[in-house]
């Protein structure tokens, strides 16, 4: 769960300024934006075949708009990614922002969590083990048993949570057999410690 708290201010410079000093390469550029900065790809730990059937996942947000996404050290849990959106002049304008599905499914969880941290939370199944999460959100749009279309509507960006003080942001995991693996959204793997900028493909018609 990102830890955006602002008291931890201080620890988080002291964090980025080890993190520029270690070594790190850059992820390729392409068409979905330009990379920050990290530790290149990472093995996800599936087979070849579950690799396979993961689903095509988009970007969780609207047609062309660009969003920075942080994999950052101690990111709990590991693996998952917290999207932020910036306007133009540099300032996050999150808050209200929709939240699409990634891929096709059926909710299997939509609820306020009190318990982890997650808020307001969304979780898809997509099949074949897989599933998506989208947490921290300021309202929830479908309920659980519904089915959902790629590009559909599940929710908008919030800070909610019953056990933190988080700046807005998406929260946002891939899970396979129950477990957060390695995110690739539309053909970006998102190696661990990475943080860079990407245009969401999803609902483009």
């Amino acid at each position: 769960m990102q830890r955006h708290f602002r008291r931890l201010t201080a620890a988080i410079g002291v964090a980025a300024a080890v993190a520029v000093a270690a070594p790190a390469a850059v992820a390729a550029a392409g068409d979905d934006g330009p990379a920050v900065a990290g530790k290149g790809p990472a093995k996800s730990g599936l087979t070849a075949a579950q690799e396979l059937a993961r689903p095509a996942f988009k970007m969780p947000f609207r047609c062309n708009q660009t969003w920075v996404g942080s994999n950052w050290s101690g990111h709990s849990p590991a693996h998952s990614i917290d999207w932020n959106h910036y306007d133009a002049d540099g300032n996050m304008d999150d808050l209200g922002r929709v939240v699409l599905a990634s891929a096709p499914g059926t909710v299997s969880a939509s609820y306020y969590s009190t318990g982890d941290g997650y808020g307001n939370t969304v979780v898809i199944d997509h099949g074949d083990g897989w599933q998506t999460r989208y947490a921290h959100l300021k309202t929830r749009a479908v309920s659980r048993g519904d089915r959902v279309g790629q590009g559909q509507k599940v929710g908008q960006v919030g800070a909610t949570s019953a056990t933190g003080d988080f700046t807005p942001h998406l929260h946002y995991e891939q899970i396979h057999g129950g477990s957060v693996v390695v995110s690739v959204v539309q053909g970006v793997t998102w190696g661990d410690f990475l943080k860079r900028e990407q245009v969401s493909r999803n609902n483009c018609g």
